[in-house]
């Protein structure tokens, strides 16, 4: 049985940063996944170029039950350092909004990367090797594969969330904690659609493939100013992607259709120079007009902007900025980018992010109880944690 200083289970974005950390220690590592290929969810990412950081990342771009958590490895390794690492291997990017950076050609430049530095750096990583058991014995982690066994020293869990099961998801990593006594915050879905309740996903049915920029808030945290996507399904784009990882089941969205407009301002506008105009063709200036007939009555829309009473424009103007939607539900973990929940991070060590249960085991990435924004978030996470992780190897 072989036996490594530090063994990794997991080769997707964080456990790969952790290994390539760990080796640069002098550490012997080993990285096992049951997958073909190592940082699939890497190659998918990004529409296929990978959002692979942010220029600016706060502690408040994430979502976890102790929002101190992340404080430390993200301080520690900010996203400046992992940007100074992809230049130093020539990497071609792109900043899009919102300080997003893209790799200009293809993921794959930045999957060479990440092994290029694991091979420098001598680890050893073993695809195609199916996890059977874990045991904790006096002389480390005794890991039982479909291929033989091994034994860390130390024992590192990258194995993610449980979004895009056909990539190969699984709970594997919260059943390892439960199985060394550790808690896990309840999981769902996070950066996913929106399906529609039955009447909404009737009346919206004509809207598939409209966008515009709304600002969007659910009952608790943030608002976000992006764009929102009617789909044939729900509720999509980067606005509503955002703001799924803070609704909750039964609650309404609130949309503001035309933000930083005054829409009573801009009617009375119209109505002084085209008092014939119909309040449809008004509204249509403002926003498409299948929106306009899918959002107000009939018989409004009909009648001559001019011949509406100041009710009658304030219940528009109200319907514009604060379009109340409560969703049926998401469309799960088949299209969440992100698994909310995870790994009680009360029990870990931000430091280091070994457990506080049993020493010698650690939990990196997504299979933690952190969940970044949309916008390269996840990925800064999963730089951090690894590397936080992988110096604490030596």
């Amino acid at each position: 049985m072989q036996t490594f200083d530090t063994i990794i289970i997991g080769a997707g974005a964080a456990g790969l940063m952790c290994a390539a950390t760990s080796g640069y220690q002098g550490c012997s590592v080993l990285v096992l996944d049951n997958a073909k290929k190592s940082g699939r969810k890497i190659l998918i990412s990004g529409g296929g170029k990978s959002n692979f950081t942010n220029t600016k990342v706060e502690p408040n771009h994430f979502v976890c039950s102790n929002p101190h958590f992340v404080k430390s490895a993200l301080a520690r390794y900010p996203s400046t350092q992992f940007i100074e690492l992809v230049e130093r291997h020539g990497l071609q990017y792109e900043e899009r909004d919102h300080g997003q950076l893209f790799c200009l050609n293809s993921a794959q430049d930045l999957l060479n990367i990440l092994l290029t530095e694991c091979e420098w750096a001598g680890c050893d990583i073993r695809l195609r090797h199916e996890i059977i058991a874990i045991e904790h014995t006096p002389n480390g982690f005794v890991i039982n594969t479909s291929e033989g066994e091994f034994c860390g020293l130390k024992l590192v869990i990258a194995t993610g969330g449980l979004s895009m099961p056909k990539l190969g998801a699984t709970p594997f990593g919260y059943q390892v904690a439960e199985q060394f006594g550790h808690s896990i915050i309840a999981t769902r879905a996070g950066l996913v659609p929106f399906t529609l309740q039955p009447d909404d996903k009737q009346n919206f049915a004509t809207l598939s493939g409209i966008s515009l920029p709304v600002t969007i808030q659910a009952q608790r945290g943030p608002s976000f100013d992006r764009d929102l996507l009617f789909t044939h399904r729900g509720l999509s784009g980067p606005a509503v992607l955002q703001i799924s990882n803070y609704w909750v089941a039964g609650e309404v969205v609130t949309i503001d259709l035309l933000p930083n407009q005054n829409v009573i301002e801009i009617l009375n506008r119209i109505i002084h120079k085209q008092p014939k105009l119909s309040t449809k063709n008004a509204l249509s200036n403002l926003i498409p007009k299948r929106l306009v007939e899918a959002l107000i009555d009939e018989q409004i829309l009909v009648t001559p902007i001019a011949q509406l009473g100041k009710t009658q424009l304030q219940a528009i103007n109200d319907k514009l900025h604060q379009l109340c939607i409560k969703p049926g539900g998401t469309e799960g973990y088949r299209t969440a980018e992100v698994t909310l929940g995870g790994v009680n991070t009360d029990e870990i060590s931000s430091k280091n992010m070994e457990s506080k249960l049993v020493p010698g085991l650690f939990f990196i990435g997504e299979v933690l109880d952190v969940t970044g924004w949309l916008g390269g978030f996840n990925f800064q996470w999963a730089w951090a944690s690894g590397v936080a992780c992988g110096l604490a190897q030596k």
